[in-house]
């Protein structure tokens, strides 16, 4: 995978009506600016009841959009990376139907997680209760399987039913989805969901031991095919760093908070002291499909977090003050959310849609340790999506909007967005940036960052309090100097 920053982004919701109008796009309008691409879900259907996440067949390319072959040329210009959805597959799937059908005379019985398969004598409360929940409630739902009613393990939602990846189903599923990839020329996976693949009695079914190995073994699976693995998980910060040290990739999403502090706060303290000690093999990001983590940096039981609760909770009431109150209407128990850990917003909006802000944002991303990925509605730095939240009323659609081509193409003159390029194609091809990561000792409204490799050097300067921001370069296209954003 290229050290180059990468676009996250659906195929039909970026101008793009197919994945042979992506790459147009790409090879176009964003040529030179991102060097791969995350394609979130495209396979079939893409529009379930999770945009994509719930897959009926994720070896199928939804029709819509194209088929694998597409996918392949696509390659061809960027790096690949795709979804490896490893804890859960649609209800309305075949495998599932068959399931329904037959009950335990279905081929397919083995691949589906059971209460009765976890608990096979019964659950004590205490069982119950350990259970580490992303949503409210329990991760059953009562299904009729053959002539019985059964409790079926649900850790999402009733339509993502999850799968039993220690069975000889489940694996099969999985090698069959990653022969797949391999054919069409993906290069890494994004397990999602993957902290909450392996469920032990006894435990939080979240990150347990069992399922280190889990990761480590599927991906040695994915290595053998040329296939990288990052690994999704939002935690705590002191996990985030364990699981780091166990697996190939993990994405940096104490970040986008870390980054909003530091702005909001005129303080880069808390930033600083995260970069001291942030996994290197990192993905960074301020902004994704889901919302803005929260737990990522706030304390977990007596343990501190990165930032501390109560100046936590200023900047989750100043990220809703900044939006007009928008990304309220889209989180916690609002809009039929079920992340009530995160807030649902543009992040151009939770910076109260500050221009320079948002610049500095983005050089902090690009300066820091990591692959840096965009997601689409950042790459344009756009508002929330009223419209579309009230069509749908799903807290995450706020930052999900349908751009069309004239819209992009009008974005993409805008003096904010032409500053952001002049960063991406730095941050792409200056040679610094495959050196040496450097964090200078200043005062807390300061942020001084820089890149060595040999006599080449990159550097961010940032005062908090002036409100200056400088990139400065060795030579480099030609260029040898300063950029003033």
């Amino acid at each position: 995978m290229k050290n180059q920053i990468q676009l996250i982004t659906y195929v039909d919701r970026i101008g793009c009506q197919n994945i042979k109008e992506l790459k147009n796009l790409i090879d176009g309008e964003l040529k030179g600016l991102f060097g791969g691409v995350h394609i979130l879900p495209f396979f079939y259907p893409i529009d379930g009841e999770d945009a994509g996440f719930d897959p009926i067949d994720h070896t199928i390319v939804d029709p819509r959009l194209g088929n694998w072959e597409d996918i392949k040329a696509l390659s061809t210009s960027v790096d690949i990376m795709a979804d490896l959805i490893v804890n859960h597959v649609s209800a309305q799937s075949t495998r599932f139907k068959d399931y329904q059908e037959k009950g335990e005379a279905s081929e397919y019985a083995s691949l589906f997680l059971t209460y009765d398969t976890v608990f096979p004598n019964g659950a004590t409360e205490a069982d119950l209760t350990s259970i580490y929940r992303p949503r409210p409630g329990f991760p059953f739902t009562a299904m009729q399987i053959g002539d019985q009613k059964k409790l079926i393990w649900t850790t999402f939602t009733s339509n993502q039913i999850d799968i039993d990846v220690y069975s000889k189903g489940g694996a099969a599923y999985l090698e069959t989805i990653l022969d797949t990839f391999e054919k069409a020329g993906i290069t890494m996976i994004r397990l999602d969901a993957a902290g909450y693949a392996i469920k032990k009695q006894g435990t939080s079914c979240f990150m347990i031991e069992e399922t280190y190995d889990f990761i480590a073994n599927l991906a040695k699976q994915a290595k053998q095919k040329g296939i990288e693995v990052l690994v999704e998980i939002h935690s705590f910060y002191k996990t985030q760093i364990e699981i780091a040290k166990r697996v190939g990739y993990v994405y940096d999403f104490a970040l986008p908070v870390l980054v909003l502090d530091t702005l909001f706060n005129k303080n880069a303290k808390n930033l600083k002291k995260w970069l001291e000690i942030s996994p290197r093999n990192a993905f960074t990001v301020l902004d994704t499909h889901d919302g803005i983590g929260i737990v990522d940096v706030a304390s977990e039981g007596d343990e501190a977090g990165l930032i501390e609760d109560a100046v936590l909770d200023e900047i989750v009431n100043q990220m809703h003050e900044n939006s007009e109150g928008r990304s309220q209407k889209a989180t916690g128990a609002a809009a039929s959310n079920l992340d009530l850990y995160q807030v649902n917003c543009t992040y151009f909006e939770a910076l109260g849609k500050n221009e320079l802000h948002y610049l500095m944002a983005r050089a902090i991303q690009f300066f820091v340790p990591g692959i840096p990925q965009v997601y689409y509605v950042g790459m344009f730095g756009d508002d929330n999506d009223m419209d579309l939240l009230a069509k749908t009323n799903v807290g995450r659609d706020i930052n999900r909007h349908y751009y069309s081509i004239e819209e992009i193409q009008q974005k993409m003159t805008s003096l904010m967005v032409m500053k952001l390029k002049e960063l991406m194609l730095l941050r792409n091809n200056h040679p610094a940036f495959q050196g040496n990561f450097q964090l200078d000792k200043t005062s807390d409204y300061l942020l001084h960052i820089k890149w060595m490799n040999a006599s080449e050097w990159a550097e961010l300067k940032i005062n908090l309090e002036t409100e200056q921001l400088e990139v400065a370069f060795s030579e480099w296209n030609g260029q040898d100097g300063i950029l003033f954003v």
